[in-house]
């Protein structure tokens, strides 16, 4: 099956089919979702967001020009959206927690323990990453995890290429920092350099 363009979508939405618009939802919502989730820390207050950033997509598909990646105007909006909400509400969210570890990530037998291991290293970064302000931590998540390059973060942030650069190496370097109060050395070992 021939997975069909971004472009595809947006022309078939424009043209009356609103179904088209729910494909790009399906497509692009969970990244959204994490990118706001690791701003707010919060979660219902992510999921609205991530809800109105949609919303104001499908209200504002006549202005996508395409002069960028559908993605990153879409990541332009929830970010946008996200400290919007941060300035409304005059605080930023405390983080809510660690997520359980679901049994169907267990392998008790044979892996268990070391998948432990894992997300333990795992849920201690993300915690460090919720705990930065939320510019460095949505910045952290677009270079890192979603490997935009600064020029994509530049047309979603309105930031100058060396401000984020500044901004990343100021939120790796207060991520080290955080990581080094854990306790988990080899986190310290591996993430030494950042």
């Amino acid at each position: 099956m021939i997975k069909t363009t971004d472009q595809h979508h947006i022309e078939q939405t424009l043209a009356g089919n609103p179904q088209a618009f729910g494909e790009l939802v399906r497509r692009y919502q969970d990244y959204v979702y994490t990118v706001v989730n690791r701003m707010v820390q919060h979660r219902e207050e992510a999921q609205e967001i991530t809800q109105d950033t949609f919303v104001k997509a499908y209200s504002s598909l006549t202005s996508f020009r395409g002069d960028s990646k559908f993605s990153s105007w879409l990541y332009t909006i929830a970010y946008r959206k996200t400290l919007d909400r941060l300035k409304k509400n005059k605080r930023y969210v405390a983080y809510e927690g660690l997520e359980q570890i679901s049994d169907a990530d267990q392998d008790v037998e044979t892996h268990g323990l070391k998948r432990m291991m894992a997300q333990e290293r795992s849920e201690a970064i993300k915690q460090a990453i919720a705990a930065l302000d939320p510019v460095s931590s949505a910045l952290i998540t677009f270079y890192y995890y979603e490997e935009m390059s600064v020029k994509e973060i530049e047309a979603i942030t309105d930031l100058t290429a060396d401000n984020i650069k500044v901004k990343l190496h100021r939120g790796r370097k207060r991520l080290l920092s955080l990581l080094q109060q854990s306790n988990f050395p080899e986190i310290q070992q591996s993430y030494g350099t950042l």
